[in-house]
Parts: C-alpha cells; sequence; structure tokens
C-alpha cells in the first residue's frame, strides 16, 4: 500500500520551507545527494549552488548556513521515522508485538513515499548514519534544543520509551533505552562499514535483519519481552 504522508519540520529549522517551492524541493533533494557524496565538513552551499545551477544567494534565503539545512534534513528523517513506527504498531495484539514492529521501523527507515518525490529515504537514512550526530553535537545544542529544535527525536524516544512501559512497567530506564536502540540502528552499520571491531555485524550482510535482530535481543533480555 502507497505511503502518502507529508513531513513539516518545525518552522524554526529553516527562513522558509523549502517543501513550498520548486527550487526548495530542488535544494532538498541535491543536498541530501551531496552530503551523501561529500560529508558534511566538505559540502557547501557554493557547491550546493553549483549542482543546483542557481545563486549561492538562493539557498540562503532557506537556509542561514549548512548546519540549519543539515538539522532540517535530520528533522525530517526523526518525523518520518515516527510515522513509520505508529504505522507499524497499530493494530498489534501484544505489547511485545508493538515494540517489535516499532525495532523493525527503526532498522529499516527507506521505505519510499510517493508523495515526496524529493526526499530520497534510502539515500537521507545514510546521510543520517554517516552525518546525523553532527545535527545535534554541537555547542550551540542548548540554545537549539530551547528552541524547540529537537522535538521530533525527543518524540520519537517518548513513543519508543511508552512501549517499553507497556512490557515492563517498573522498568528505570525507558528514555534511555529508547534512545540507544535509535543510536544503535545508525552506530552500527557505520561501524560495520568503517570500523569493524565496535560491532558483531558485517558489512555486506543484510544489515536492516541484522540489526532487527540485535536490537531484539537486547530488549528481550532487559525486558523478558516475549
Amino acid at each position: 500500500m502507497a505511503i502518502q504522508v507529508r513531513i513539516l519540520p518545525a518552522p524554526q529549522l529553516s527562513l522558509r520551507d523549502p517543501q513550498d517551492t520548486e527550487l526548495g524541493r530542488r535544494i532538498l533533494q541535491t543536498s541530501i545527494k551531496l552530503l551523501d557524496q561529500l560529508g558534511l565538513e566538505a559540502f557547501t552551499f557554493k557547491k550546493l549552488a553549483a549542482e543546483l545551477g542557481s545563486a549561492e544567494a538562493s539557498i540562503y534565503r532557506y537556509f542561514s548556513n549548512k548546519h540549519q539545512l543539515l538539522l532540517y534534513l535530520v528533522s525530517w528523517y526523526w518525523d518520518w521515522v515516527h510515522h513509520l513506527v505508529n504505522r507499524a504498531v497499530a493494530g498489534k495484539s501484544t505489547a511485545a508485538e508493538r515494540l517489535r514492529a516499532a525495532i523493525k521501523s527503526l532498522t529499516k527507515p527507506f521505505v519510499a513515499n510517493p508523495e515526496v518525490p524529493y526526499i530520497d529515504e534510502r539515500l537521507l537514512h545514510q546521510v543520517v548514519i554517516n552525518e546525523g550526530s553532527k545535527a545535534y553535537h554541537t555547542k550551540a545544542v542548548d540554545q537549539e534544543n530551547n528552541k524547540g529544535l529537537f522535538l521530533g527525536y525527543k518524540s520519537l524516544s517518548s513513543e519508543i520509551s511508552v512501549l517499553i512501559l507497556e512490557i515492563k512497567p517498573d522498568f528505570p530506564y525507558p528514555h534511555a533505552l529508547a534512545t540507544n536502540l535509535f543510536e544503535m540502528a545508525h552506530n552500527h552499520p557505520y561501524f560495520a562499514e568503517h570500523l569493524p571491531k565496535l560491532t558483531d555485524i558485517h558489512h555486506g550482510e543484510d544489515i536492516s535483519n541484522s540489526l532487527e535482530e540485535m536490537l531484539w535481543f537486547w530488549v528481550d533480555n532487559l525486558l523478558q519481552a516475549k
């Protein structure tokens, strides 16, 4: 069944919502491609403008700098995963089934959304794996948090923590476990490709299935979920 949903990051994440114009949508589409190719450090608005065939100044009408652009893309991703989690758990009869379905969504967030053709979810997933932590591991994180720029991530973590407490109401660390599940889903594919001695999954295999099994192993042993 086709998924049709539009993700709307917080207005503070852009000077003008890029999803409202053709140029803005091209900025999102092309920036995902370039961030995947170059990484955040080598990515510049000058290179983005050249790829777009547009003036660099036109990009600054949407984003004040590349950090804001990255945060917009990562926030879009968090909200997309939250949508997939909600969709996956609907109709599941037990708490364990709901949490297992949520974990599957954390490890397979690249379901295509035909309503948003300018976002390549699979490529954005790779960008988040490689660059996503740079959106909030910054000196400005407290000020940005006070502006509500991380509500998407925090809302997703809260959603998972509720599922955890459905299984074990007295579990003392639901938010920590929820956040760690999300972070592990991104760190371990990166480790498998670049720092293989830091993980037990292997690059080149079906990473998503291996991740799902690994995350469920931790959850099952901590919560006795079965």
